[in-house]
């Protein structure tokens, strides 16, 4: 009997996955095979622009100078190349190839390298190298990481790259289609996350109390955030038009209808939601853990036992975010060092303003997680293994 209803338990899950996965799939497809997209780059009305993939077969000539203070190649070069994909695809071109200090790719006969053909007509077009061919070495260097996740995390590390491919198409062919056509950026934020957070925790640790428990306690700390969050940038006076791409979102605003105002509180929110998920999880794992290993403790030894490990994560995960946010600014940041900002200009300053919000919103997000993950945990996971005994003894 236990058996049968093992099996029937676990085609009702297989179906129920099937269904929401259908649903996903539809709901990718419709949103992002409609959506009109806005052509910014060309030269001139009617002529478009693509990137192809070349082969380098020889370097014609060059004039080319070591710069000793930056270690790069200055000058120019005339390259033969073989276009290889595209409407151009098998011609050969001769282009002239400029290296400064932004733009760098130094050809070589038998590389491949991605250039730039902007069209006015069959006949009329003109082409530059735009950068190095990266994509076979990103596509190895994804692979590295899914093989040594995978080979360490065993079936598990397979569920945590289904939950990373899961977050990153969520958020490529769903949320931002939906941004683009006019949908708002807050309620987009807030769908996402919380599919994001239902079907990774899922996938990392099934349909169970502990699952369960994280996912409560982080949409619960998240939805606190929020609204610390939205009080934050409305008194601060920040809002997405506040950021560096701001005037090119203006462009396409103009027609798409994306409400750009709500765009940095869209990606305050999903910046935080890796920490969110990685605290949630193992707060109710630990709790999980000791629960099994003495299931004579009360929900306040529990609660203390999950608390206990979310005040040593809550520093280190406060600390990762500025650490992380940190990162994304360092160039930024050495630029204010080195021009001697003065105080007021820098403490005023949009960028600064957006990141302390992002750092202080993130962070009290990831402590407000704790508590109510360990209350929670504390909670359903004795409520429900009690539950489950009584079901398998009927059974």
């Amino acid at each position: 009997m236990l058996k049968f209803n093992l099996t029937r338990k676990s085609l009702i899950t297989g179906a129920v996955v099937a269904a929401v996965l259908l649903v996903y799939l539809v709901l990718i497809f419709s949103f992002f095979k409609s959506t009109p997209f806005y052509h910014l780059y060309s030269s001139q009305p009617g002529s478009y622009v693509n990137y192809e993939k070349a082969a380098v077969l020889g370097i014609q000539s060059e004039s080319l100078m070591l710069d000793h203070g930056s270690g790069l190649y200055v000058g120019s070069q005339m390259v033969q190349i073989r276009v290889l994909t595209g409407e151009h695809r098998g011609q050969l071109m001769t282009v002239k190839n400029y290296l400064n200090y932004t733009t760098n790719v130094k050809a070589t006969a038998g590389s491949e390298v991605i250039v730039c053909i902007d069209t006015a007509d069959k006949n009329t077009y003109d082409v530059w190298i735009y950068s190095y061919d990266r994509g076979p070495f990103l596509y190895i260097f994804a692979l590295l990481f899914i093989v040594i996740l995978c080979a360490i995390g065993g079936s598990r590390g397979i569920k945590s790259v289904l939950g990373i491919i899961f977050t990153f198409t969520s958020i490529v062919f769903l949320f931002i289609p939906l941004l683009y056509r006019g949908y708002s950026p807050a309620v987009a934020a807030v769908g996402v996350v919380i599919v994001t957070l239902c079907v990774a925790l899922v996938l990392l640790g099934g349909f169970s109390a502990k699952t369960l428990s994280a996912i409560l306690g982080a949409a619960a700390g998240v939805a606190i955030s929020d609204l610390i969050l939205a009080v934050a940038l409305a008194i601060t006076h920040l809002s997405g038009y506040s950021t560096n791409e701001s005037d090119a979102l203006i462009q396409i605003a103009g027609t798409t209808h994306m409400k750009i105002s709500q765009l940095l509180f869209a990606a305050i929110l999903i910046s935080s939601l890796g920490a969110i998920m990685d605290i949630a999880i193992s707060i109710a794992s630990s709790v999980n853990e000791v629960y099994i290993g003495n299931k004579g403790l009360g929900v306040k030894d529990l609660f203390k036992s999950g608390m206990n490990v979310g005040r040593d994560m809550m520093g280190t995960m406060a600390n990762t975010l500025i650490i992380a946010f940190t990162g994304a600014a360092l160039n930024t940041l050495i630029l204010i060092f080195s021009w001697n900002v003065s105080y007021y200009q820098l403490l005023n300053s949009n960028m600064i303003g957006i990141y302390a919000v992002q750092i202080v919103s993130g962070s009290i997000a990831v402590i407000l997680t704790v508590p109510l993950v360990s209350y929670i945990a504390a909670q359903l996971i004795p409520a429900l293994a009690g539950r489950a005994k009584v079901t398998e003894g009927e059974g």
